[in-house]
């Protein structure tokens, strides 16, 4: 059952709605606090709109590496497999 969080990033209040659970809405909280907070200190002077602009940069290049990581993986499980069947076939014949 989904359920109202109220959380703050950069100085703003929200209101989300999230199934996920007391944790991990924390979790994400922090998680995005902390690049937050790691940019801020990078560039000082930075408005808040380039901060969270440089902060959804920063999360969509880490989801899209993981996501490229894990084709990867996925893509050696299938070549293994594949190669494991020719050798069985080859075995049979």
């Amino acid at each position: 059952m989904k359920k109202n969080y109220h959380i703050k990033i950069l100085g703003q209040e929200f209101t989300v709605l999230s199934d996920s659970g007391d944790e991990h809405v924390e979790s994400v909280m922090e998680y995005i606090n902390k690049k937050v907070m790691e940019l801020e200190n990078k560039f000082s002077n930075a408005s808040t709109l380039n901060i969270a602009i440089l902060v959804a940069l920063n999360i969509a290049d880490e989801y899209m590496k993981l996501l490229e990581g894990n084709k990867e993986e996925i893509y050696k499980q299938v070549d293994r497999q594949a190669q494991n069947l020719i050798n069985l076939i080859d075995e049979m014949s």
